[in-house]
């Protein structure tokens, strides 16, 4: 199937409609979750939340997505890819409505659970189509247009988010995807005139679906509870539910997730750890730096946000030529160079102090920004280049999925180093040492799996022929 354009809405190799859409919904997810990242010590001190409860204002919309992203994937590629974007931004649109009304924690983190669930639908989805209708030669060049309206995204987050939250109050970052969402749908309505359900007629393995968001949230609520013994417990739990689920799909005949694919398929295997690994060892500087510009360095949410705008934006302005160049050159080697520009920046955060210039620090998040622009886009082009057009909603749920464990180990990394350094306490402006402790530690973490991570990158072997 294919989408139906008016002829001043073609470009050669690319559907024009598809990638605005695509763009719109690149821009959106990201955008609710950086906006949100700046104002969780707002939220905090209106609800009294500690650090770790605090962490999951963000960790409930990761797990939820995660839990959620490769079983919506696959259902769009049995029942149409189209009813499930439309299904995600009706979802993720009226979560951000509920969320304006929460009046407690509880009900604010249930809310942060759909809109994980909308978010899953969105990108399991929007990212397959636009592939399908891309020709081969010009992929790299729309996933970078893509991928640069998600760092827009993330751009726009801090920045926005901080201004709302001095002059509305939090609540109105939620309020903002309203409007956002609405565009979408009937973008999608009108422009959007294809389902791609390449796999229909397969069945859909709910037995499998139900054990894999099973394990995943296991393992959140294990990083989250260390290093008491029910985190442990449920840690290792989650493990051997993901060792199960792992055994069942080499004996499913339309298994959720092609595990052999990771066996004979060494670009898409190694190209989705590399992802794992770089989201895992970035995900939580966001949320480590807020903490940082805020409560030691005394900075508002709106100059905390014009500080950590500065790696977004570096990242949206190389992206879509990054992307380009995956086009011409092999992609592994251009995001290769990526990730050991990303682990230089984090070996400079490492050595982060409550001294520290404000300038020098947004030159290493520049250095950051233009790290991931040189990583992201190359490696998604590897991905989605490496598999049968028939797999493209697995591989970009599969790709998803990694981005979203490594978003939640980042976080669960730092929930636990700050469970152990500074405890299961309120943040104040007094934890100085104890906060600045657990962020060195945490950045040195991050920086040795990052050079593991450029290991996989490096031996992934070549999409193409140079």
């Amino acid at each position: 199937m294919g989408v139906y354009l008016h002829s001043s809405m073609k470009v050669p190799g690319i559907s024009l409609s598809t990638l605005i859409i695509a763009v719109c919904c690149g821009f959106l997810t990201p955008f609710d979750l950086s906006a949100v990242n700046i104002a969780l010590p707002t939220i905090a001190g209106e609800f009294s939340l500690d650090a770790i409860e605090l962490s999951w204002v963000s960790s409930a919309y990761l797990l939820a997505s995660a839990a959620f992203l490769v079983p919506f994937g696959r259902i769009g590629d049995i029942f149409g890819r189209k009813k499930i974007l439309t299904g995600g931004v009706i979802l993720f649109t009226l979560s951000s409505m509920g969320m304006i009304f929460s009046a407690s924690s509880l009900m604010l983190i249930s809310f942060r659970l759909i809109q994980g669930v909308g978010a899953s639908m969105i990108f399991g989805t929007a990212v397959a189509i636009l592939t399908s209708v891309t020709e081969p030669t010009r992929r790299g060049q729309a996933l970078g247009i893509y991928t640069t309206s998600v760092y827009i995204g993330l751009s726009a987050g801090p920045f926005i988010g901080g201004f709302l939250t001095d002059e509305f109050g939090w609540k109105s970052i939620f309020l903002i995807n309203v409007p956002i969402g609405i565009l979408i749908i009937a973008l999608i309505l009108f422009y959007l005139k294809g389902e791609w359900a390449d796999a229909a007629g397969e069945r859909f393995d709910l037995k499998g679906a139900l054990i894999y968001g099973s394990s995943l949230t296991a393992v959140m609520i294990g990083f989250s509870e260390i290093p008491q013994v029910a985190g442990f417990f449920a840690l290792g739990l989650g493990i051997i539910l993901l060792a199960l689920f792992i055994w069942l799909e080499h004996r499913e005949r339309y298994p959720l997730i092609r595990v052999s694919m990771f066996r004979t398929n060494r670009v898409f295997a190694c190209s989705n750890v590399a992802a794992l690994i770089n989201y895992g060892s970035t995900f939580a500087i966001t949320f480590f730096l807020s903490l940082y510009l805020q409560y030691i360095r005394g900075f508002d949410p709106q100059e905390a946000g014009f500080i950590l705008v500065t790696q977004p934006v570096v990242q949206a302005i190389f992206s879509s030529y990054a992307g380009s160049l995956s086009d011409r050159i092999e992609p592994a080697k251009i995001s290769s160079l990526g990730m050991g520009i990303i682990a230089v920046g984090l070996v400079s955060l490492s050595f982060l102090s409550p001294d520290t210039s404000t300038i020098w620090l947004m030159v290493i998040l520049a250095v950051l920004g233009f790290g991931f622009a040189l990583f992201s886009s190359p490696n998604t082009n590897a991905i989605m280049s490496s598999v049968e057009k028939r797999y493209y909603g697995i591989a970009s749920g599969t790709l998803g999925t990694m981005r979203l464990l490594g978003q939640m180990l980042s976080m669960g990394i730092a929930m636990m180093i700050i469970a152990v350094v500074v405890g299961k306490v309120d943040i104040t402006p007094d934890m100085t040492d104890e906060l600045m402790i657990a962020m060195n530690i945490g950045f040195m973490v991050f920086s040795v799996m990052c050079f593991i991570g450029i290991y996989f990158s490096m031996v992934r072997g070549n999409v193409r022929s140079d």
